[in-house]
């Protein structure tokens, strides 16, 4: 009999920090999990976008489209992004390998699988990346999705809102490769399908190399700085 995927680790904003997804993948194998799915940007600001992508694709990992692989191919202006983060796309753009860019350009922006939906940013017109980071935000987010969960990436900080009228939930399952609520550590989410329980796991890893990769690569100092901060 076919056994039903019960257990699923949600990774998100891996950002082509290799030493960060590789301990995430340690991390999570340790723990008896059916499958994985990936919320985007499994690139930009990091200096290992091909070895990214290319451990996704090796270990099968449905994924989603991210803001900064929208930039890498061509639907996201970089003129769009921050200035640091518009020097990395455009570095990444002349790094990635075409293997790597055709994988990017078959995302789909949104994933359904039994009563999820998965975004990276919104479910209120993902195309447009809006952030969500506010109560106030999510109360407009709900409107625009029936599942029973959804969630979502984007803004680098793991957060629940739940739904006071229904108890329906939107879940940030927080950044892999650039955390930004001031703990270094990698972040995941674990959700289980039966029971609706959900929990984040947090990751050491050698931010130091992957600040090593960013510097030799010639990119933004800060990009490198912020990894040990969490910021």
């Amino acid at each position: 009999m076919h056994k039903e995927k019960l257990r699923i680790a949600f990774i998100s904003d891996i950002h082509g920090n290799l030493p960060a997804l590789e301990a995430v993948f340690r991390s999570i194998a340790s723990f008896e999990v059916d499958s994985v799915i990936c919320l985007g940007d499994i690139v930009g600001y990091g200096a290992r976008p091909n070895e990214c992508v290319e451990l996704l694709r090796q270990n099968s990992i449905p994924s989603i489209l991210g803001n900064h692989d929208a930039a890498i191919i061509g639907s996201l202006p970089p003129s769009r992004m921050n200035t640091n983060a518009r020097i990395a796309a455009e570095w990444t753009i002349a790094n990635l390998n075409s293997d790597n860019r055709k994988f990017l350009q078959q995302l789909p922006m949104t994933m359904e699988l039994q009563s999820i939906l998965c975004v990276h940013s919104s479910p209120n017109a993902p195309d447009q990346w809006e952030y969500l980071f506010s109560p106030t935000e999510a109360a407009t987010s709900f409107s625009a999705f029936t599942q029973s969960v959804c969630f979502f990436g984007h803004t680098h900080c793991p957060v629940l809102f739940t739904n006071p009228i229904d108890g329906r939930r939107l879940i940030n399952v927080g950044s892999v490769g650039q955390p930004r609520d001031r703990d270094p550590r990698s972040c995941f989410g674990l959700y289980d399908t039966k029971s609706g329980s959900f929990r984040w796991i947090r990751v050491e890893y050698d931010f130091s190399e992957a600040a090593r990769h960013i510097i030799e690569a010639g990119l933004p100092a800060y990009l490198a700085e912020r990894l040990s901060s969490g910021s």
